[in-house]
């Protein structure tokens, strides 16, 4: 018995790719924002670990090199303070960029259809 295999499959590729097509927002919005979301979190854990601010922070009153006297003291104290400030703004600039990779999942599917209507009306 013959059967056609081929309009059998194409329905079932048509069927498969529309409801693809229906779930992607809610993949987007659901699933892959809690995703990038984890990821992003992810990144920011790995940029304070490479960065060590914690660890900066902690020994911010503690001498370096073992040098118990005030001038040792003093030094270490402004040194770890540049440390710090440098660091955190380096931080900053990473949130930044976490900031604007989310929101730009967020926007992107909004412009793409945007610019789709613009070119169909255009």
């Amino acid at each position: 018995m013959v059967t056609n295999n081929f309009a059998l499959y194409s329905v079932k590729i048509l069927a498969e790719c529309g409801r693809d097509l229906l779930m992607f927002p809610v993949w987007w919005y659901g699933r892959g924002l809690l995703g990038l979301i984890e990821n992003l979190i992810q990144f920011l854990k790995n940029r304070q670990k490479s960065l060590a601010l914690i660890v900066w922070i902690k020994n911010l009153f503690r001498p370096m090199y073992g040098q118990r006297d005030w001038q040792g003291k003093l030094i270490s104290f402004f040194m770890r303070l540049a440390q710090i400030i440098f660091r955190s703004m380096l931080m900053f600039f990473y949130l930044l960029i976490a900031i604007l990779v989310f929101i730009f999942w967020i926007i992107l599917p909004i412009f793409v259809i945007y610019e789709i209507i613009y070119q169909i009306n255009g």
